[in-house]
């Protein structure tokens, strides 16, 4: 980016249903009764996950049975078009703005499928008009928080005076899999939450804070880190051990060069807004970027009060850097697949 953009409003959304660790815990054990040495073997991820509690858009009793993939996708359906309606609309309250008055809509989610896309289905809820441009995107999963800001901030900056809408929407608990023998599936029942969030963005200098440039590193060969497998009862999730390690080892590099592309150093970062995936990629940022202890404190407060909500997480810890006061430099960064690294520069107004 060339020219800064500014962030008018952040705004956050979960479902009405929350489950304690513990309780969680409690209904993994039951669900995979079937494969008491698989869970067995995992089950400590429970405890050491950082977490405390999660929402969910399904009562729990839900998660404890067999659904193939129209039950779950009508579950997403129905909880994504109430995310995406709370949390939009919370956003453009916030902007000071009327729903008629945003241009363009990015809408971000890829833990179900909605043809027409999310902000087709709720553009009569929130209020927008019949010649709004919508930039659905799919496929980016917890970079899509980083990514999805930083796609709305360059359409915004190419035509000036616009607003735009960044929304998006993860269910990643419908994903959980008790018929999968993968230990992934067990990690995943103690890490996924549910969540929403969104912004608006303009041209100007008039804002909670300017984004000024971003920038991203996609490695090659590395599809099996993290993803989804599409199979018959539904989204299968790719974690692979390595993931810590991995961002332990080039994440240090990733962020100079995207420093670089940026125009700044990284001495010049005066803090970073981590998604946190979970309490060991916290620990290998730390370890790779030689923070110290307790500069990542809330990505910690996110991830033990909602766990891993995929793209949402990473606004949720902005929306609370927000609140607590924004350093002079920020930099976003969010994983995904790919695997890739997303950033983002945000400066104080």
């Amino acid at each position: 980016m060339t020219q800064p953009c500014s962030l008018l409003s952040l705004a956050t959304a979960v479902p009405p249903y929350v489950v304690e660790q513990g309780e969680a815990k409690a209904r993994a054990r039951e669900a995979f009764g079937g494969k008491k040495a698989l869970f067995d073997r995992l089950s400590g991820v429970f405890d050491n996950t950082g977490i405390a509690r999660r929402h969910i858009v399904a009562p729990p009793d839900w998660y404890m049975h067999h659904h193939g993939w129209h039950d779950r996708n009508a579950v997403y359906l129905e909880a994504a078009e109430n995310l995406f309606v709370d949390a939009a609309t919370a956003a453009i309250e916030k902007a000071g703005l009327m729903p008629e008055q945003i241009d363009g809509v990015v809408t971000v989610s890829t833990t179900g499928i909605s043809t027409p896309s999310l902000e087709a289905r709720c553009a009569g809820r929130v209020g927008f008009r019949n010649d709004i441009r919508r930039v659905p995107v799919f496929g980016l999963g917890c970079a899509g928080g980083v990514n999805g800001l930083s796609t709305a901030a360059r359409l915004a900056r190419a035509e000036p005076s616009t607003n735009w809408l960044f929304v998006t929407v993860e269910t990643c608990s419908i994903s959980i899999r008790i018929d999968s023998d993968d230990p992934a599936a067990v990690v995943a029942t103690a890490l996924f939450g549910d969540g929403a969030a969104a912004a608006v963005v303009t041209s100007g200098e008039h804002s909670l804070a300017r984004i000024t440039a971003s920038a991203e590193k996609m490695w090659p060969d590395t599809l099996r880190i993290m993803g989804w497998d599409i199979e018959d009862p539904g989204f299968k999730v790719v974690f692979d051990r390595a993931i810590p390690p991995f961002v332990e080892a080039e994440l240090a590099q990733a962020v100079n060069e995207m420093c670089g592309k940026m125009g700044v150093e990284r001495g010049d970062i005066d803090r970073l807004c981590c998604h946190p995936g979970g309490v060991k990629v916290i620990d290998a940022i730390e370890t790779a970027l030689e923070l110290n202890q307790g500069e990542l404190n809330l990505e910690r407060e996110v991830l033990n009060d909602y766990g891993n909500m995929s793209a949402p997480t990473v606004m949720f810890v902005l929306d609370r850097l927000l609140k607590q006061g924004l350093p002079d430099r920020v930099l976003m960064t969010a994983f995904g697949p790919g695997f890739t690294c997303a950033g983002l520069m945000l400066e104080a107004a």
